[in-house]
């Protein structure tokens, strides 16, 4: 059984901020589901912009305490690679907001439910693995959680693949085919950035349990 407790000297408030950050990852992605809901309706990126901005507060809130709290170096290293996994995931999702603003023409009559839902799942995925940090878990189901969060990267690596092949069939116009492409690949990279969150908490586990 591990406890993060010990890694980080019983100090609540870490438990707290990593929560928080991976709260912001899955509340960015329910922003980019609403986003997507009415196609009609006036979009802007302030819900996004607010999401990654309360993740950036959290990750220096991070730093700074690391600064004050004693810490061997591995595992201040561990903790900072975690929060740094973390804040990429709202700002690689504010990303795919900012694709679809530059070019509303081309996302008509193209869905992204299917990536948004993997999206949700990979960020609850995260979620869980961070609040169960604090309880103390076993090396079994985080290597669980983590396998899980492996088979959605690999489910989303599939669909852009196949998306990619359809876009690359010559019926479809070239600056869309590029605009597409680049929505896509971010997309995709979203759930590389869960994956890779997964990966840094499965590793803090490893290597204490």
């Amino acid at each position: 059984m591990f406890s993060l407790q010990r890694l980080l000297g019983k100090e609540d408030k870490f438990f707290d901020l990593l929560e928080a950050s991976a709260e912001e990852a899955c509340h960015s992605v329910q922003a980019l589901k609403h986003f997507m809901e009415n196609p009609d309706q006036s979009k802007t990126l302030d819900e996004f912009i607010t999401s990654r901005r309360k993740e950036k507060s959290i990750n220096s809130e991070i730093s700074d305490a690391l600064c004050v709290t004693f810490v061997t170096a591995l595992e201040r290293e561990d903790i900072e690679a975690l929060s740094n996994a973390l804040y990429k995931i709202p700002k690689t999702v504010e990303k795919v907001a900012e694709r679809i603003l530059l070019g509303p023409q081309f996302i008509k009559g193209i869905e992204i439910a299917k990536q948004i839902a993997m999206l949700e799942k990979a960020t609850a995925t995260v979620h869980t693995m961070i609040q169960e940090l604090r309880k103390g878990v076993r090396l079994e189901q985080v290597k669980r959680q983590n396998d899980h969060l492996q088979a959605i990267e690999g489910e989303a690596d599939k669909l852009v693949l196949e998306l990619l092949k359809g876009l690359y069939s010559g019926q479809i116009e070239g600056t869309k085919v590029v605009y597409l492409k680049d929505l896509y690949e971010l997309l995709e990279k979203v759930t590389d950035r869960c994956r890779d969150a997964g990966n840094v908490i499965t590793h803090i586990v490893l290597k204490n349990s």
